[in-house]
């Protein structure tokens, strides 16, 4: 009597199992070799170089004082020269992947990069004994870019933890190197202006500018472990490495204001505007600019200056200058998400 029970009983858990196990592998999402990641991160620099010039101002933290005392008036306190990179800032990326195998895929990842910024040059000039500013000029910039990077990915193919490596190349599809600089100047009035005894002239500028790129690649490599939480996503983690040399192409002013102020000498206080300058004062030489290799008796180079304004060869052509190079590059930690379609 037991027996014919126990054996309706084990059938009756049998076909009950079955039952569960097709209705969950029915209700499994079937998946495609097709997946997409979205990740972010922040890099760091580790090939710090020394920066382009700024103009005609080098990569320097210059301090010197003014003594009118002494026939060289102008003393040098410090001076350090300018490096890093612009490799660091933050970036985020959108993945396009496909499964070749369990251990092999290949991944094309659009980034954005905001660089952050970097102190590139800064002069200050004061009054021996009293600390009263001259004269200063700073300049600050940083990239924003957008690249395409196309990598393989090779892993040991394991279900929950899985660690991987990935590498590839970067293609930079759009970028801008933004400068912006900031002047301040105390001189003496030019001759024949009906000006008080003892007044001085404060010149401030503001200028903005952009720097185009040449084409270019560079190379990216990572090393990462992939963390499964269900059925279509992973959690990641990884740490990348990429070297991008840049290369200047050309550069547009896209900002610039001056103002030239007369001002009382002892007390500092304002007594008028005396002239002002704005983008659209502004030359084509000194507006844009187009980098070359090398300079020679052709290149539309500078010829004088006449207080602030610059002359060229041709005010009419864009100016010459010599190419400078950065680097976009560093070592970073993303985190992300992938999805399996």
């Amino acid at each position: 009597m037991k027996r014919p029970i126990l054996l309706s009983a084990m059938a009756l858990m049998l076909a009950a199992t079955s039952t569960l196990y097709a209705q969950d592998k029915s209700s499994r999402p079937p998946h495609s070799k097709f997946y997409l990641k979205v990740a972010g991160g922040y890099f760091f620099s580790i090939t710090p170089g020394q920066f382009p010039n700024v103009g005609p101002y080098p990569p320097q933290d210059l301090h010197t004082e003014y003594n009118p005392a002494n026939a060289n008036p102008f003393d040098t306190v410090s001076r350090k020269v300018l490096t890093g990179s612009y490799g660091q800032g933050v970036r985020g990326g959108l993945s396009f992947g496909y499964n070749i195998n369990k251990y092999i895929a290949i991944e094309g990842t659009f980034n954005y990069f905001h660089s952050s910024k970097n102190l590139m040059t800064r002069t200050l000039t004061t009054v021996v004994g009293s600390g009263q500013v001259l004269g200063s000029i700073t300049s600050r910039g940083h990239v924003n870019a957008v690249d395409f990077a196309p990598s393989f990915v090779f892993s040991p193919g394991l279900e929950k933890v899985n660690p991987y490596v990935r590498f590839g190349v970067v293609l930079p599809l759009w970028g801008r190197l933004y400068i912006e600089t900031d002047a301040l100047q105390t001189s003496n009035p030019p001759a024949g202006l009906p000006l008080p005894p003892g007044t001085l002239v404060k010149t401030v500028i503001h200028r903005e500018e952009e720097i185009k790129p040449n084409i270019t690649f560079g190379m990216q490599g990572a090393l990462g472990v992939s963390f499964n939480v269900s059925s279509r996503f992973d959690v990641f983690v990884e740490a990348e490495y990429r070297n991008v040399p840049v290369k200047s192409k050309s550069k547009e002013v896209t900002k610039y204001s001056e103002t030239n102020t007369a001002i009382n000498g002892s007390t500092g206080a304002e007594l008028q505007v005396l002239s002002t300058r704005g983008l659209g004062d502004l030359s084509v030489a000194e507006k844009n600019t187009d980098y070359v290799t090398t300079l020679d008796r052709s290149s539309n180079t500078e010829v004088k200056k006449q207080g602030t304004k610059t002359f060229y060869k041709d005010d009419n052509a864009p100016a010459n200058d010599l190419k400078s190079y950065i680097n976009i590059g560093g070592m970073g930690f993303n985190a992300g998400l992938k999805f399996r379609l």
